[in-house]
């Protein structure tokens, strides 16, 4: 799990790699960009899916 980050943070990030994906001139620049993007997806959906848990859990 992410531990205390900040959710905004991996947002920003992920929207900053999906931009500088679309912007790349390279096709290898793209697909780092591209997994840069899939991994703060990966963690947003963790942290979310915590959240949850713990919403129910409350409830």
């Amino acid at each position: 799990m992410i531990g205390e980050m900040d959710v905004n943070y991996l947002l920003h990030r992920q929207q900053v790699a999906l931009i500088r994906a679309q912007m790349s001139r390279s096709r290898k620049g793209r697909e780092a960009y591209e997994g840069l993007a899939r991994g703060y997806t990966d963690q947003i959906d963790a942290y979310r899916r915590e959240n949850e848990r713990l919403v129910n859990l409350a409830h």
